[in-house]
């Protein structure tokens, strides 16, 4: 069972000055009688707009290539996974329409017009261990 916050910390980089990562915890349910196919159920799910990277007050831009720690909280969830049952964990750069599209320009969204493509990458090595962190119940 997992319950209580889910939060994860990622090493990053990206080309653009400004991009968003996103973290979705998903429960997926396996082919039933009602769903052939199986059926994969959003549990919680959160965001980070990297511009805000050291300061919430104080946006600053990201430098293309520099890798930097960032920490996605979601909401707190709770769920026991029946037998058969799998975790997903989806990170991505967007997840509109839940959250508003990024121009990846580092300029507020309400005055850009211009958008960029951002090629985002999330490391995971030694000496950068990316992770989503869970808590557990037992039982």
């Amino acid at each position: 069972m997992v319950a209580g916050p889910v939060t994860a910390r990622l090493f990053i980089s990206s080309s653009a000055p400004d991009t968003d990562f996103t973290v979705k915890l998903v429960d997926v349910h396996p082919p039933n009688e009602d769903y052939p196919h199986g059926f994969a159920m959003n549990l919680t799910e959160g965001i980070f707009r990297c511009r805000f990277h050291k300061s919430f007050e104080r946006p600053e831009p990201l430098e293309p290539g520099e890798i930097y720690e960032i920490e996605i909280p979601a909401p707190d969830t709770a769920n026991r996974f029946e037998a058969g049952h799998r975790l997903r964990v989806d990170i991505s750069s967007s997840d509109f329409p839940r959250f508003d599209v990024n121009s990846n320009t580092g300029v507020p969204e309400a005055v850009s017009r211009r958008k960029v493509v951002a090629t985002n990458r999330v490391h995971m090595d030694a000496d950068h261990p990316s992770a989503v962190l869970l808590w557990t119940q037992p039982g």
